[in-house]
């Protein structure tokens, strides 16, 4: 049967690091496919088109949870993936992008503090599902925003080979910083 599990797993090193570095956002029409690991097929090793993946620093509190819904009675399983990300400090430039975010069904490269790079929202794309845009009240609070993405895909985000901006350009994006 071709769902049987074929490994098993050590205890692994306890040299992983919790939270998130980057996120980056792709306009959902500019990534016209992938490539695949060739020996690890859960891999993304290249795209193909011309996506732009816009990169947002990230500090502190942001997180990326994927969910898995399984119904024996329908036989299906569907995994959810929900990021969380809070930009401090609002400004011009980061408001019109919240607002066409908002808007949008963007893919969504999400870089953790292992320089793991995962694709959310690869066959759907991701729908901002939340969020607040706020100006705190005590003048140590937060003054930004909070949003949040969530896409429903059949597998698991992928995992890409690439681990750094330099390596995301190799696999076939241009990588635009923010100012």
């Amino acid at each position: 049967m071709s769902c049987d599990i074929s490994t098993g797993r050590l205890a692994p090193c306890k040299d992983a690091l919790a939270g998130l570095r980057a996120v980056y956002f792709i306009n959902k029409d500019d990534m016209t496919g992938v490539t695949y690991d060739g020996i690890n097929t859960d891999v993304i090793e290249a795209v193909t088109g011309t996506p732009v993946a816009y990169k947002f620093d990230l500090r502190g509190a942001s997180t990326f949870e994927q969910t898995i819904q399984t119904s024996k009675d329908n036989g299906t399983t569907v995994f959810e993936q929900v990021l969380n990300i809070t930009l401090t400090k609002q400004d011009l430039a980061t408001h019109k992008q919240v607002k066409l975010l908002a808007y949008g069904n963007p893919t969504i490269l999400v870089r953790d503090n292992n320089d793991n790079i995962f694709m959310m929202g690869l066959k759907f794309g991701c729908d901002m599902t939340g969020g607040s845009i706020t100006s705190g009240n005590a003048m140590n609070d937060l003054n930004g925003y909070t949003l949040t993405f969530t896409a429903m895909e059949p597998k698991p985000a992928n995992f890409l080979e690439a681990t750094s901006d330099a390596t995301l350009a190799t696999a076939g994006f241009t990588v635009t910083l923010g100012a």
